[in-house]
């Protein structure tokens, strides 16, 4: 059983990440940056000449890595644990190469109830080492499958606010993002490097008839979309993005990103289209 008192006091250790121009590029090219490389908007994402990096990029920097796994004590059962939603909130330009620092904590644990698991938020703040400034704030929302039943021994938070679902009308706009046979394959040199995304043998055994995409991948392509769409290809002006991961996308899909422009938001959620399965739900972007 998680342990609720060690886990909501858990913090990490900085984490120091030094990333170059290529990195920046190897990320976007995970996300299917440059599918139009005549597109100088799209240019923009993967060539050093004035290069920009995606926000959704600050998921993959300056992370603690497995600390569930590699925190016994905290009685987390890693081998159960989904991720369920992302958000990222850009404080600053995230610049294109540089050295960020990582400060990563357990903002809340909600307990569900016994046999109905646990949901955990973990918040991490990227820091530019040079001039000390907060650059971005992303958060994790974990489920916790395996781990429910806890708040009658040592206590527990209450739920977070509902994300908002999307308008039940036709779609301002509609983007249609293709990815390639091997999106698992270019988006795990970001970092993620689960078997999952590339073992067939793994994948099998996890139920998948094929290796799956990265959840954080169909993110990234929903804000490579929204930057396209609402942005005018400049990632530095979009604010915010969140996002519930619903169901696994396969390399090789094509998602259809509908979105809707709000008063002070735009609202969006992903299909697959070959299968019509709902990949990303309760969507939201700021700008």
């Amino acid at each position: 059983m998680v342990d609720y008192a060690k886990t909501r006091a858990w913090r990490s250790s900085e984490v120091r990440h030094v990333y170059t121009a290529r990195d920046t590029i190897l990320y976007a090219l995970g996300v299917g940056a440059a599918s139009g490389p005549l597109d100088e908007r799209q240019l923009r994402l993967v060539y050093e000449k004035d290069l920009v990096p995606l926000p959704t990029m600050a998921t993959v920097l300056a992370s603690p890595g497995a600390w569930m796994r590699d925190n016994a004590e905290l009685g987390i059962n890693f081998a159960k644990m989904v991720h369920g939603e992302q958000s990222v909130q850009m404080h600053a330009a995230l610049p294109s190469s540089g050295i960020l620092v990582g400060k990563s904590r357990v903002a809340r644990l909600v307990d569900k109830g016994e046999g109905k698991g646990a949901i955990m938020y973990v918040e991490k703040e990227l820091w530019d080492e040079t001039d000390k400034r907060l650059v971005a704030v992303s958060e994790q929302v974990l489920f916790l499958r395996g781990d429910g039943g806890f708040s009658q021994v040592s206590g527990g938070d209450e739920p977070a606010a509902a994300p908002p679902p999307v308008p039940d009308r036709t779609p301002d706009r509609v983007v249609t993002l293709p990815t390639r046979p091997d999106q698992a394959v270019l988006y795990r040199l970001s970092g993620d490097l689960n078997p999952l995304h590339i073992d067939p043998a793994v994948a099998s055994k996890a139920g998948f008839q094929k290796p799956i995409l990265h959840g954080l991948a169909s993110y990234g392509f929903a804000c490579r979309g929204l930057v396209e769409s609402f942005c005018d290809g400049d990632p530095a002006r979009l604010k915010t993005i969140r996002a519930r991961m619903s169901a696994p996308v396969f390399p090789g899909d094509t998602i259809r990103l509908e979105c809707w422009r709000l008063d002070d938001r735009i609202a969006f959620q992903a299909r697959v289209v070959e299968r019509d399965a709902l990949v990303l739900s309760h969507g939201w972007a700021t700008t």
